[in-house]
């Protein structure tokens, strides 16, 4: 097993972490940095992101061809750790959710007309973009069977009538990927179509108010009421909507993971900081074996993270959906996000509750890692559906050819 990177992708983590270090960081110091929903201001992120796209450092995911660097998966794990060790990072690189998982799905299956027409104008920052699937209740969550927004074909136009809910970025996004039920056919009834900001036909209902800091364009309601999509707007085929969302988001929840990692070294970064300054008691916190413990534990936990990421990340690039690989990841890590803001504003004190340091702020954020992309008990009920049809060979190692 070769645990070792590319001299080409560490020259990519280097500048990545150089970049960051530089210009990213300091700006979460300043109030003026954020807007009102506590994400950078747009013309800063736009100011940022165009030094990073001068640099080299731009769509660092996605293929030359598509006017990325084409690291592949494992290559992603590394740099967007890099990354997201500020709360500002992955906007900056064209990396943040939701255009990161989107820009992949279209590289991926959309059509030459498509790609020009919907990825190019993402790719190039000039617009951004949301992934419509999430309903309220009775409809889809983390089972998409229960969908209840339709698509009815009339000739070559799709008319779609439905509500979504907690859409991350819409109030921002002027190209959507819209997943909607086109039959009742239990494998083959969702349909992915694009649709554009301007078209008629659907609305905002609200932008939901969360208790953590939002992604730009916030977490909206949508109503659609007669939305008309031309039948060329299809992504795949009708009835490829399941495949479509499988397609999208087994990667994009790895990367998730991946810059939550980043943000676990964050918050261990600034908890071993103040633990070295402060003293009590006659000793440095740094010196005592209870902070010794809580880092130390910290310390592993990432670590097992980057291994399962990697894990993961290397299966993708194989290939595979990696559905068991995310999942164990994707349950680790956001548990670990969580644990990491939390001993970190331990071992702050005041300090970590105010708003001094970022903590407090990816604290309140990472309460969201354990429900978004599907909650922690259905990742786990996937793992065990796994392990129920594999036996002893869900823990089999893979042999070389």
């Amino acid at each position: 097993m070769d645990f070792t990177i590319s001299p080409r992708i560490e020259d990519y983590r280097r500048r990545v972490a150089d970049f960051v270090d530089k210009k990213v960081l300091p700006l979460e110091a300043s109030s003026e940095s954020y807007d009102e929903h506590e994400n950078i201001r747009l013309d800063l992120a736009d100011q940022l992101r165009a030094q990073a796209r001068a640099e080299g450092l731009w769509c660092l995911q996605l293929k030359p061809e598509s006017g990325g660097q084409g690291l592949g998966r494992t290559g992603m794990a590394v740099c967007y750790e890099a990354m997201n060790r500020s709360i500002f990072g992955p906007v900056t690189f064209n990396s943040a959710a939701p255009d990161d998982g989107n820009m992949m799905v279209l590289e991926a299956v959309g059509t030459p007309a498509q790609k020009e027409r919907w990825l190019q104008p993402i790719v190039e920052g000039k617009v951004r973009s949301a992934f419509a699937m999430t309903e309220p209740m009775p409809g889809g969550g983390s089972d998409p069977s229960m969908m209840q927004t339709r698509a009815e074909r009339r000739g070559d136009t799709y008319v779609v009538n439905g509500r979504k809910w907690f859409i991350t970025g819409a109030g921002e996004a002027k190209h959507f990927i819209l997943v909607a039920k086109t039959s009742d056919d239990p494998r083959k009834g969702l349909t992915a179509f694009l649709f554009d900001r301007d078209q008629p036909g659907w609305r905002i209902d609200r932008r939901i108010p969360i208790m953590g800091p939002e992604e730009h364009g916030g977490h909206c309601e949508l109503v659609f009421e007669g939305l008309e999509i031309p039948a060329h707007n299809v992504l795949m085929n009708e009835g490829d909507g399941l495949k479509v969302t499988q397609i999208r988001l087994g990667p994009a929840r790895l990367t998730h993971c991946m810059r939550w990692l980043g943000l676990s070294r964050r918050c261990v970064e600034i908890a071993r900081e103040y633990a070295s300054e402060r003293t009590g008691f006659g000793k440095r916190l740094a010196e005592r074996e209870s902070i010794q413990m809580m880092l130390g534990d910290l310390a592993m936990k990432i670590e097992i993270g980057r291994l399962l990421v990697m894990k993961a990340a290397w299966a993708l690039d194989q290939g595979s959906f990696a559905r068991k690989e995310v999942s164990m990841a994707k349950v680790h890590v956001a548990n670990l996000l969580h644990q990491a803001a939390d001993v970190a504003i331990q071992i702050n004190g005041a300090r970590g509750y105010s708003k001094d340091t970022v903590l407090e702020w990816i604290y309140r954020y990472a309460r969201q890692a354990r429900l978004v992309d599907g909650s922690d008990e259905v990742h786990k009920m996937v793992l065990n559906n796994h392990l129920e049809k594999e036996g002893d060979t869900f823990w089999h190692w893979a042999t070389a050819d």
